[in-house]
């Protein structure tokens, strides 16, 4: 009927079950007293979801029938807080005793309770693990492939000879290196793309993104230092590139004019760093059981609701219980109308 760990909590030092538990009870009352004691421990108690097994009597019905059980020492409903942070909810429970109860040891039990929903540990809010996935490795490594095996052959054969080989004379030097040609220009060595700063980088991947912001390799070093600029202010290589390619025109004349224009005009605000701190977690909040109107649900202490009632509910509890017909009035009442029956036939 609910899910375990909500709904219908036992206490404590009940007695034994027997067949005359509640037989000070009207019928109704007995009949939904006898129904949630028999219910396992977590079962939901709400009032919609006991009128749905209980078939006859209405949610209504049902709704009054708690109303009296509470005020006859049975049961109290509360409310309690599950979770930590952003993801806090209340949840509800009901309190069930096979035996009455008077209101100072409900007042007493629910403030056990109380004291011990307070010293329990709140738990920690989950944190998401941000540590890198291990590497990759196999299990184990597969054994090498066996080698052949070759016949052992019943004489060894004799080592074939070796021819000796021409060794140049000790006194021939290797030549030196020729001298470059005047006016030659040495080759300059290919710098790796690795050994580039990430802003140049960006500069240089705006023609493979865009061609219109197409930039040369001078076009890159040039415009360097501004995008390095850029970068160190805190933002990203994502945030550059995207701040250069946004609402381009339909033609770009100048690839190297337009980027230094958008690098001079949209240069992003340098944020301070020295005076940020880490955001430190918020402070659990107090773990709280209050105890609700059986009646209309309003919150409160136990002392403030006795037989699990408000103040307003239990007016009306009370001016209703005398206008209410007892069940042991009931056989007067039908010989009652039977009587008036008999009068209005006609003669």
């Amino acid at each position: 009927m609910a899910k375990p760990g909500y709904g219908k909590r036992s206490a404590p030092d009940q007695q034994a079950r027997t067949r005359h538990d509640f037989a000070h009870l009207p019928t109704r009352e007995r009949y939904v007293a006898g129904f949630i004691d028999h219910l396992p421990e977590g079962a939901a108690m709400s009032v919609k979801m006991l009128a749905k097994q209980l078939p006859l009597y209405g949610q209504q019905a049902v709704s009054t029938s708690l109303t009296d059980l509470s005020v006859a020492g049975h049961l109290r409903r509360v409310r309690c807080p599950v979770g930590v942070g952003d993801e806090t909810r209340w949840v509800f429970r009901t309190f069930w005793s096979r035996t009455a109860r008077d209101n100072e040891w409900w007042n007493t039990y629910l403030a056990t309770e109380q004291a011990a929903l307070a010293a329990a540990p709140v738990p920690e809010a989950p944190v998401l693990d941000t540590a890198p996935p291990p590497p990759w490795a196999p299990a184990e490594e597969p054994p090498p492939p066996p080698a052949p095996e070759r016949p052992e052959p019943e004489q060894a054969a004799e080592p074939t000879a070796v021819p000796q080989q021409r060794t140049p004379a000790p006194d021939t030097a290797p030549a030196p290196p020729h001298p470059p040609a005047p006016g030659a220009v040495p080759a300059t060595p290919p710098v790796s793309e690795a050994g580039r700063s990430p802003a140049y980088l960006a500069l240089a991947r705006l023609g493979r993104d865009d061609h219109r912001l197409a930039l040369s390799a001078d076009d890159c070093a040039a415009l360097e230092a501004q995008g390095a600029e850029w970068l160190a202010r805190g933002v990203s290589v994502d945030y550059l590139t995207s701040a250069l390619t946004a609402g381009l025109p339909a033609q770009v004349d100048s690839p190297l004019g337009f980027v230094r224009r958008r690098l001079t005009d949209k240069v992003p605000p340098r944020l301070p760093t020295e005076n940020i701190q880490p955001a430190t977690p918020a402070a659990p909040s107090r773990r709280l059981l209050l105890v609700e109107c059986t009646d209309c649900g309003r919150p409160g202490r136990p002392e403030a609701l006795p037989d699990g009632l408000c103040r307003s509910c239990r007016v009306a509890h009370s001016a209703g219980e005398g206008n209410s017909i007892r069940p042991a009035e009931i056989p007067d009442v039908k010989a009652h109308m039977s009587n008036l029956r008999d009068l209005l036939k006609p003669v």
